[in-house]
């Protein structure tokens, strides 16, 4: 099965950016996500998951206003690429869901680091 879901988590600092985000685009939540593995701080999560939010606002603002950091903005397109097949229906199929699986694990990575 795949679910849709935008986020953006962010260092517990940064709560009040994630905030103006999900003022802005009027949609999504914000929520404090308790970090338990050694050596991560704790941080706040930007969630949207419905499709219209997704579609009509997300991905139309982030397109028009990129994210800062090399990886987020990486994996915005990888996951650009993932909501277009998830729009057109292929992840009802085996093979896009293999596809979708392969593209996911580009993302949240650090550009540069193998």
């Amino acid at each position: 099965m795949v679910q849709l879901n935008f986020f953006i988590k962010v260092k517990q600092i940064d709560k009040e950016m994630l905030e103006k985000v999900r003022d802005t685009l009027a949609c999504g939540a914000v929520y404090f996500q308790h970090e338990t593995r050694a050596n991560h701080t704790q941080c706040y999560r930007y969630t949207v998951n419905s499709h219209r939010d997704i579609f009509g606002k997300i991905i139309p603002f982030f397109q028009k206003y990129p994210l800062q950091s090399n990886s987020k903005q990486n994996s915005f397109k990888v996951f650009c690429e993932i909501a277009k097949m998830v729009k057109c229906g292929i992840h009802h199929k085996r093979k896009g869901i293999e596809k979708i699986q392969q593209l996911k694990k580009n993302m949240n990575r650090r550009v540069g680091l193998a």
